[in-house]
């Protein structure tokens, strides 16, 4: 971890809040409460920041510093607020584009998807607070830089992010190895939000629930499931083919 991305000490971790410094994440000693741990507590909430109750040595590991039992990592990037960047698109003419990775942990997928989203014209990723990769500078070597080009929404779940995008009209499709219809068989037309799951159990299912549509990518291997990254270009492809196709759509 390098030094210039670690803010520790409850008075510098409540000063960065306070100046507007985007925080990927906080780690807190277990049992620590105080006034001020509960106001970055409060400030972490509003703004959809993790936070992690370690054990001390945990933090001694981050930093050797006197880190009086809270170390803060900053972001990578300026994260965006979904609720002002739908309005924005909006107003902007443009018909809803977006992406939602639902417990996406994996950096090199991260980066991946986010390069692909990125060349296929995706207006935003969507992620959440908890269960998720962070965008750190792994994830943005792996993007080639696209993760400074795409906004990124950090939203406190998967299936609240799916109620306000569908609140604004905008269609959730997800998908999942399990489902009956093909993607190529769905409406994909904009606007539109595609959900994508992790490699191991696909996507949670309140998420599968909430969408719209669930769809699969056909597979006649005996592998079993596809590579997320992989997965997430396929669809994210079609969606783009048919744009390309019917640009007034």
């Amino acid at each position: 971890m390098k030094n210039d991305t670690l803010i520790f000490g409850l008075h510098s971790v409540a000063e960065a809040f306070e100046a507007g410094k985007e925080i990927d994440k906080i780690f807190i000693r277990r049992g620590l409460k105080t006034e001020q741990t509960d106001s970055i507590l409060r400030l972490a909430a509003e703004r959809t920041v993790p936070v992690l109750h370690v054990p001390t040595e945990k933090l001694d590991r981050l930093t050797t510093k006197n880190h009086q039992g809270i170390v803060a990592i900053l972001s990578a990037i300026e994260y965006t607020h979904l609720e002002q960047l739908l309005p924005m698109l909006y107003e902007e003419g443009k018909s809803p584009f977006l992406l939602l990775l639902d417990g996406i942990t994996d950096v090199r997928n991260f980066g991946a998807i986010a390069r692909t989203a990125e060349c296929a014209g995706v207006d935003a990723i969507i992620i959440p607070e908890r269960g998720s990769v962070s965008v750190g500078g792994d994830a943005i070597k792996t993007s080639a830089g696209a993760l400074h080009r795409i906004p990124v929404c950090r939203v406190s779940s998967i299936p609240s992010a799916i109620r306000s995008l569908q609140e604004y009209g905008v269609r959730v499709v997800a998908t999942s190895e399990k489902a009956e219809r093909l993607y190529t068989d769905a409406e994909l037309e904009l606007p539109l939000a595609i959900v994508m799951g992790a490699e191991d159990v696909g996507p949670s299912a309140d998420t599968l629930r909430l969408s719209d549509d669930i769809v699969a990518i056909p597979q006649v291997g005996t592998i079993g499931s596809l590579n997320v990254s992989v997965a997430a270009g396929i669809v994210v492809y079609e969606v783009l083919r048919r744009k390309l196709l019917n640009p007034s759509v």
